[in-house]
């Protein structure tokens, strides 16, 4: 059947454990609240995607389609490796019943297709170490012409029935439902499965018609995106397609479906079925493998048992990959893994070989110095210090597990997070955006950073929930950071951001709100390896979380050696003049370095200081690890009496000390700052109004006290 797709925008209350689901609070203290008691009795059986065969893609309900078929698929299953690659389930799709159930009311199985019955079957199923699954409909008959008799209103008779005959696995279809409300019509049959005693994988068939995807985890394992797939290039990819967008909502034990696979049926190429199975497997689909195994062509078997892909699909981390990348037919996805690598999958929709490009960066890596790329399909590895990129050939995919490699820290002093390499960065819609809010879903369609009135020039803009994961290696001491739920959220909007050392979490703003001012977060960071930055939703589900991290300002390394440091012989982080260098020693001069003299305002010479020329600035890196600076300042003499200047000290940004006004008539004046505390030590010289004609400043015999 054809069924239409509804998009859905943004997600609402139903997915509620976020943090741990999405592996961003190593410690569960910290988590979000568990997903509804209904959820958690079925996220066991399927804490990966289900794996296993169906026959409806190959066989319909045409004769073929028997007793005979279903135990020949169970042994080929065995014999060529199939189930030890992860296929565990064999299901009987619609047609296996008699189109009448009997007198006392139960489903007959059609003795023609299986003499021997489904329990004897299921017993020929499990003795090979699989597990045996059955179909039905959520109305008053299945969805073949033929309409064989449906579940609804005998929700507890079938179960029962279904567990007496050893039934490990459900799918549940939704034909001729009489308008019966879709939630209502599927938790009844997931309450009938569990009031049996047995464990019996619930797969909520509704097509997509009524956003499964916002509340069917609570029923099943697993939940059709789309309408059925069919065996063509086209097909498959619009169905693809449609699935992608919905990748906030899987999580262990509970999957988006967007349908059986058609690989091996003979309606694409290896090259077309390779990119099937790729994309099923990067979108942590069900791989239900639904052509006949039997008569299986080698090329399908080794499509069907790369385990390195099917290591993909299955990675206990639990992720759906999402879309990094769409453009001209060339799609890049990427997916978390529970090691800490990623795989990506580039992929060419085009009829002729183009050439896929990203980087780690954008796939949510970063951080490191290089990443092995590991092809999944040649077995082939290669190193890349940050693009991947592959020649794809028409309609393929080229599938990668990328791993970094040694991590490098930060620089040592200040740094703007969002300037650092990640080691991993993930957002629930759309990407991490630098220095931008999250705007919609394409990279770059944000604003600028701004929460309750306040912009912000530089930071990351996420949805929540997001993690972005840095490497310290123990070299950093603090982080600084402003945080808020982005003014382009005027709907709503309740977020709480996590500053987490190490898996522990070392800042929590609580609840914040769209509201809510800007919060600032400070983070003890010291012997730190480990910097993550961690959104959840506020208990009320992710719609319109847009969440800022604004300045975010990391402090790595010590600062001055303990004592009085002269300043003029320490390294500073930056200096700019308003004309030729900053000077060591030597007043500005010209513009040449070097071309100064000594040190000399109102007649009195100094031996050491720093000769600039207005508008000037030069930064040094404290680590909070000094408490005073004493200088003195003043025009320098080689200028006459003409320029006119004010010299501050800044800590942290905020002025500390001023000079006031003073011309070269002046004579030096002496500045004291406290400086206790501060990261981050500035000297600004600016011009007092009248121009930088003669501006040349001196800050002399500049001393700093350092602990």
């Amino acid at each position: 059947m054809t069924v239409r797709h509804r998009p859905h925008r943004l997600a609402p209350a139903a997915l509620a454990a976020t943090a741990v689901l999405l592996g961003l609070v190593a410690a569960p203290a910290h988590a979000d609240p568990p997903p509804p008691p209904a959820a958690a009795g079925v996220t066991a059986l399927a804490p990966t995607p289900p794996m296993g065969f169906n026959n409806w893609n190959s066989t319909h309900c045409r004769p073929e389609f028997n007793e005979t078929m279903i135990k020949g698929v169970a042994d080929t299953l065995v014999a060529k490796g199939l189930r030890d690659a992860g296929y565990r389930y064999v299901n009987l799709d619609d047609c296996w019943a008699l189109p009448q159930r009997n007198a006392a009311g139960d489903l007959v199985p059609d003795p023609v297709r299986f003499p021997s019955g489904i329990k004897a079957l299921a017993d020929y199923v499990h003795a090979k170490g699989l597990k045996f699954g059955i179909y039905s409909s959520a109305g008053t008959r299945t969805c073949d012409v033929q309409g064989f008799p449906g579940g609804l209103g005998n929700e507890r008779r079938d179960a029962a029935l279904w567990a007496s005959w050893g039934v490990d696995y459900l799918k549940y279809d939704n034909c001729h439902n009489n308008g019966v409300d879709a939630r209502q019509r599927y938790r009844a049959m997931a309450e009938a499965l569990r009031a049996t005693g047995r464990e019996i994988l619930l797969s909520v068939c509704e097509w997509g018609e009524n956003a499964p995807w916002e509340w069917a985890g609570e029923y099943g394992s697993a939940w059709r995106t789309t309408g059925d797939i069919a065996d063509t290039w086209d097909n498959m990819l619009g169905i693809a397609r449609r699935n992608q967008e919905l990748a906030p909502y899987a999580r262990p034990g509970a999957w988006n479906d967007p349908d059986m696979l058609e690989v091996g049926n003979g309606g694409m190429t290896d090259t077309e079925y390779r990119t099937h199975f790729s994309l099923w497997s990067q979108m942590a689909a069900p791989l239900l493998i639904g052509s006949d195994l039997r008569t299986a062509t080698p090329a399908t078997l080794e499509i069907l048992t790369n385990r390195e892909v099917i290591a993909v699909n299955q990675d206990p981390l639990g992720r759906q990959g999402t879309v990094v990348s769409r453009s001209g037919g060339l799609v890049v996805m990427t997916k978390p893994l529970a090691d800490g690598g990623r795989s990506v999958t580039l992929t060419n929709e085009t009829a002729a070989a183009r050439t896929v490009t990203t980087t780690a960066e954008a796939i949510g890596l970063g951080g490191s110095a290089s990443y092995t790329l590991r092809d999944l399909w040649t077995r082939q590895n290669r190193t890349t210090a940050d693009t991947i990129a592959a020649t794809v050939p028409a309609h393929g995919t080229v599938m990668y597990r990328v791993t970094p490699g040694e991590p490098v820290p930060p620089p040592h002093g200040l740094s703007r997070v969002g300037d650092l390499r990640r080691l991993s960065a993930d957002s629930n819609w759309g990407p991490v955006e630098r220095d931008r809010s999250n705007g919609e879903q394409a990279p770059g369609d944000g604003r600028p950073l701004t929460v309750g009135g306040t912009a912000y020039a530089r930071g990351l803009g996420v949805h929540a929930p997001s993690t972005i994961g840095y490497h310290l290696g123990g070299a950093c001491r603090s982080l600084t950071v402003d945080v808020g739920v982005d003014d382009e959220m005027t709907a709503g909007g309740s977020v709480v951001f996590r500053v987490l050392r190490d898996g522990a979490v070392a800042a929590d703003s609580g609840l914040r709100t769209a509201s809510d001012p800007p919060l600032r977060l400070t983070a003890d960071l010291t012997g730190a390896r480990e910097l993550r930055l961690v959104v959840t939703d506020g208990g009320d589900g992710f719609r319109w979380d847009h969440a800022d991290w604004a300045e975010p300002t990391l402090a790595c390394g010590r600062g001055p050696a303990a004592g009085t440091q002269v300043l003029s012989t320490l390294p500073w982080s930056s200096a700019a003049g308003g004309w030729g260098p900053v000077e060591r020693d030597r007043s500005n001069g010209e513009q040449a370095a070097g071309d100064g003299r000594l040190l000399t305002v109102g007649g009195t010479v100094t031996a050491d200081g720093l000769g600039t020329h207005a508008p000037s600035a030069i930064t040094y890196y404290l680590g909070g690890d000094c408490t005073r600076l004493t200088t003195g300042v003043g025009v320098d003499d080689e200028t006459g009496p003409g320029g006119s200047v004010v010299f501050q000290v800044l800590r942290d940004g905020a002025v500390a000390a001023d000079s006031g006004r003073l011309t070269g008539a002046d004579p030096a004046r002496t500045l004291t700052a406290d400086l206790s505390g501060a990261l981050e030590l500035r000297l600004v010289v600016t011009d007092a109004g009248d121009g930088t004609t003669y501006d040349h400043a001196d800050w002399l015999a500049p001393r700093l006290d350092c602990r």
